[in-house]
């Protein structure tokens, strides 16, 4: 006998905010924890925020583990929007650089309509 295992579309989407809304809350939690503890500056482009500009201010978690908040505020530190942005793609292209040994490669697609045309053109395959 097959076993249903579909929920409730409402059930999901309950669950689902209430996900969203635990998260918020730890967001909020370390966040006002982290701008009680340091500076109002990026800790790269030195920006200084304060006022409504202070919301462009974010946590950045050093090992990018969002559930490792120490009290202290060690796993933390102050960025802008953009340079936390910049932080991230920086992590994945280094991510990628490791994988291929030292060269960014481009994703390829499983299966390319246009494989083999340059060979084509240059009269290598017909």
């Amino acid at each position: 006998m097959v076993e249903n295992n579909k929920r409730d579309p409402d059930q999901v989407e309950r669950m689902l905010a209430e996900m969203r809304r635990e998260q918020l809350q730890r967001q909020a939690g370390y966040r006002e924890q982290a701008l009680k503890l340091f500076p109002h500056v990026c800790g790269r482009c030195t920006r200084e925020f304060e006022g409504k500009g202070l919301r462009e201010l974010t946590v950045h978690h050093k090992d990018h583990n969002h559930d490792n908040n120490p009290p202290d505020g060690s796993n933390w530190e102050l960025l802008c929007l953009y340079c936390h942005d910049h932080e991230h793609t920086r992590a994945v292209q280094e991510g990628r650089v490791g994988e291929t040994g030292g060269t960014i490669q481009k994703p390829t697609l499983s299966h390319s309509p246009f494989a083999g045309l340059n060979d084509r053109f240059n009269g290598t395959k017909k």
